[in-house]
């Protein structure tokens, strides 16, 4: 089993930068696929990012690449998502998510992993 928490999250004005971490307990997560989803109101959870060392990486949605960073500190068993840029269209809760067994064509569905956090609020807004 695989414990995550996410952290970071809050209000920030458009433009603003934060930095989310996910911090990951129960089993270190060197092997694993580490990836962050969000979902806005009345949205569908969507994919934003994920990291594989197994894979490659890392992979973004389109509406991030360039903006977002996704990093992972093995040793501390931490993902960080570091957020630039942000716009109110970032406005969501954002998940971190773990999976062992991932293929390459399933790091952006939300469906095939097996571990998630409770989510951390991102409100971009003046």
């Amino acid at each position: 089993q695989v414990q995550l928490v996410e952290s970071g999250g809050g209000l920030v004005q458009p433009g603003g930068s934060l930095r989310l971490s996910c911090a990951a307990s129960g089993r270190t997560i060197g092997g694993y696929v580490m990836a962050w989803f969000r979902q806005a109101p009345g949205k569908e959870r969507e994919f934003v990012s994920a990291h594989s060392k197994r894979h490659g990486g890392p992979f973004y949605a389109g509406s991030v690449k360039g903006r977002f960073a996704i990093s992972r500190d093995d040793a501390k068993n931490t993902v960080y998502l570091q957020m630039n840029s942000l716009k109110p269209e970032d406005t969501a809760v954002y998940y971190c998510a773990a999976d062992r067994n991932l293929i390459l064509s399933s790091m952006s569905n939300s469906e095939q992993y097996d571990y998630w956090g409770q989510g951390t609020q991102v409100t971009v807004s003046s």
